[in-house]
């Protein structure tokens, strides 16, 4: 917790705030009490690491995924509840999954973690691949809004690049740190809105393209010195 309090400094997020935060984790199922060799710790969930895993795969792939011309497709059971629905719907959403009605999901590919949350909610789901009938890009701009998306990547990269330009020359770990994690934090929002959607199905000139290269080439140039910082706040007195 000590480390966690001096890593969120940088980003002005107060210690109350962090442990608040933590203990909402555990309540949640995304960390566990342990005991380490100078006290009490915390460690990942094996759900937790699946999410990072996952998460991780889209926010850092390198380059495109090429489209197979298959679809993923859900087809839910029924979901009386209104709070597990919607859930779910969250949930299925930051998978990469669309949905095409209220129990049948879209997405470009599977999610590693599919069966886990299926099973966690207790939901039955028939799954498969498949080749849809009609035009695949028509069926892709039926299930995610292309406009908005496409938008949210040209403001994300005005913004992203008002960012970096603030970091001065030769800044302190401290504050190439805050940088970079404000920098992946506002990339990581595009999980709940794009799925890494086939480049063979979206527009010439699709702004995430230019979006994704200038996050890959500042996120890698601003690493070694975010993970110097990060190395050094989480040593043990």
């Amino acid at each position: 917790m000590a480390a966690l309090v001096r890593l969120m400094r940088p980003l002005e997020i107060a210690a109350p705030a962090v442990r608040t935060a933590v203990s909402r984790m555990v309540r949640q199922g995304w960390l566990t009490p342990v005991r380490l060799r100078h006290g009490p710790g915390y460690g990942l969930t094996p759900r937790c690491v699946r999410r990072l895993d996952e998460a991780a795969l889209r926010i850092y792939r390198a380059g495109t995924i090429s489209w197979r011309g298959r679809w993923h497709v859900i087809v839910l059971g029924p979901v009386p509840d209104r709070g597990r629905r919607e859930r779910l719907r969250a949930n299925l959403s930051f998978l990469g999954y669309a949905a095409l009605s209220e129990g049948t999901w879209l997405g470009p590919r599977s999610s590693i973690e599919l069966d886990n949350l299926l099973d966690g909610e207790g939901v039955a789901a028939d799954r498969f691949d498949a080749a849809l009938e009609g035009d695949p890009g028509e069926l892709l701009a039926r299930a995610w809004n292309l406009d908005v998306i496409g938008g949210s990547y040209e403001l994300w990269l005005a913004e992203a690049t008002e960012l970096v330009a603030t970091l001065p020359e030769g800044a302190p770990d401290d504050l190439v740190f805050a940088t970079r994690s404000r920098l992946v934090h506002g990339w990581r929002n595009f999980l709940f809105h794009d799925p890494g959607l086939p480049t063979e199905l979206l527009p010439d000139g699709w702004p995430g393209v230019k979006a994704r290269a200038y996050f890959e080439q500042e996120a890698a140039r601003l690493l070694p010195r975010a993970a110097a910082f990060v190395d050094q706040h989480l040593e043990v007195p």
